[in-house]
């Protein structure tokens, strides 16, 4: 059996008040509920390439917290042949602004949910599991 493709994808959130909210996109062929996601491009680390994603997308701009979040593996549909297993690799970006026009606004919707919300938005269950579960770390705290 092949080795998955490899995928990054941006788990974008913002903090209201003592919560947190995640932006998920709708994809461009169903139109289902998805993070912004895909492949990396030559010489680009996981964390750029999902901040790149996030930003094509849905007009994200932020910063890329360390480490990936977690990974969940589903069947691209491929335009031609078979599905095609992927594996992604989350990277949590704490948004810092979205952008009013973006390259894919045309072709996407974006929304924020609860990361209860998010979680029963989505199709994949390994990705459902990781919304439901989501926390962001704590604020810093500059010292003074």
């Amino acid at each position: 059996m092949a080795e998955p493709a490899t995928q990054h994808a941006a788990l974008c959130y913002r903090r209201i008040g003592g919560d947190c909210e995640i932006l998920l996109v709708t994809s461009r062929d169903t139109g289902r509920w998805v993070l912004p996601k895909g492949w990396p491009k030559k010489g680009e680390d996981g964390g750029a390439s999902a901040l790149r994603e996030a930003g094509e997308e849905a007009g994200v701009t932020g910063r890329i917290l360390p480490g990936p979040a977690g990974h969940y593996f589903y069947d691209k549909t491929m335009p031609s042949g078979p599905p095609l297993p992927c594996a992604v690799s989350l990277h949590v970006i704490e948004v810092a602004h979205l952008a009013y026009d973006f390259p894919e606004k045309a072709v996407r919707r974006r929304m924020w949910f609860s990361p209860f919300a998010a979680a029963a938005a989505v199709d994949e269950p390994g990705l459902k599991t990781i919304l439901a579960t989501f926390r962001p770390p704590p604020p810093n705290r500059m010292k003074g």
